[in-house]
């Protein structure tokens, strides 16, 4: 499942994004040097290093969750150079689940390039996942040197091991769907819930526990990032059958050729009232061989005929409603509550 999302910063945020750089830096530098290859595996994965561990400016994803944690806090009325420890952390979770998600899904490809365990090999893998982890944790002890108020940090802290577990929960809901044809949409839905939107959602919640005791405050922001993370993966599982390529860096109907039961596919296949389009669809998704290129085809056309694509366009515009409407109660807007507005359109090819 395709998580990185297709967003160009304005140069509003470009600042913000530099900030964010440097302090994932100062988090993952190499604290020996003999440790220089373990770290150096790390900085490759993150976009700093060449399978040579040699700097190098790669793709390093686009930090969406960490601008969401910066402008929530000052959404929220607070100094974001206080947050930066939180968005640094919540972005490694996110790696870390990156790395090892590719080692379970077989992925030998990351963001253009060849994946950690492809390079290195799966124990590695795994080492550096839990690395990217534990670095993660110990970001959030930076926040006392910031001023953040002990409760705050310990709220912190709670928020970002309740959304670890959470997606290790959705990614065995993920990995078990893999299995079987008999996905409902209830299921689905809690799945991506936890995969997708609840890193959002604790992106979101720790820059308003950053900046606020505000309880009623930071939960919108809490239910703004999970409904934001629910439309966003629903647009892409949109993209992955119906993308453009140039958009979205992968084929169309990679989804398709791939398997996956994104929600267009869980749609069709629990259409009773379509029960032959459900049946060819599910012939076609337990068939031992490869999907070929004319199967591919005829999948996409039984999804249209039963209006997956159009369900699932209005799913996603009610959760990005759902997400607006929380950040309006949020509070008065303020210059980096419209920048939440317009980063949150722009995920959703969306006019803020």
């Amino acid at each position: 499942m395709n998580t990185e999302g297709i967003v160009s910063p304005s140069n509003a945020l470009t600042d913000l994004l530099s900030q964010i750089e440097q302090e994932l830096q100062e988090i993952a530098r190499c604290r020996h040097r003999s440790l220089e290859p373990y770290y150096g595996m790390m900085h490759y994965h993150l976009g700093w290093a060449d399978e040579n561990l040699g700097a190098f400016d790669a793709n390093p994803g686009k930090r969406l969750r960490p601008l969401l944690c910066l402008l929530s806090c000052g959404a929220a009325g607070g100094d974001m150079r206080q947050a930066l420890p939180a968005a640094a952390a919540v972005e490694l979770v996110h790696n870390f689940s990156l790395v090892h998600d590719d080692i379970q899904d077989g992925s030998h490809t990351r963001r253009g390039r060849r994946a950690v365990w492809d390079i290195w090999g799966l124990a590695h893998g795994i080492n550096v996942g839990d690395g990217l982890f534990v670095l993660a944790r110990l970001a959030l002890h930076r926040l006392a040197e910031l001023g953040v108020p002990l409760p705050r940090q310990q709220l912190a802290t709670l928020v970002l091991d309740r959304a670890c577990l959470a997606l290790c929960e959705g990614q065995y809901f993920d990995m078990t769907f893999e299995e079987h044809t008999s996905v409902d949409l209830e299921r689905y839905l809690s799945m991506i819930r936890r995969k997708t939107a609840a890193l959002l959602a604790a992106a979101a919640e720790l820059g308003a526990i950053i900046a606020t005791d505000d309880l009623g405050l930071v939960e919108h922001h809490r239910k703004f990032g999970e409904n934001l993370g629910m439309a966003f993966q629903i647009q892409d599982d949109i993209l992955g059958i119906w993308g453009e390529e140039q958009r979205t860096g992968k084929s169309a109907a990679t989804d398709i050729r791939d398997r996956k039961k994104t929600l267009p596919v869980v749609y069709a296949l629990r259409q009773d009232a379509e029960p032959d389009a459900a049946s060819r669809i599910d012939e076609h998704y337990t068939r031992v061989d490869a999907l070929n290129p004319e199967a591919i085809q005829e999948v996409m056309g039984l999804l249209e005929s039963v209006g997956a694509k159009e369900y699932a366009e209005k799913m996603a515009r009610q959760y990005y409603r759902q997400a607006i409407s929380h950040l309006d109660r949020a509070g008065p807007a303020n210059d980096r509550q419209i920048q939440l507005r317009e980063l949150s359109a722009s995920l959703l090819g969306r006019e803020s």
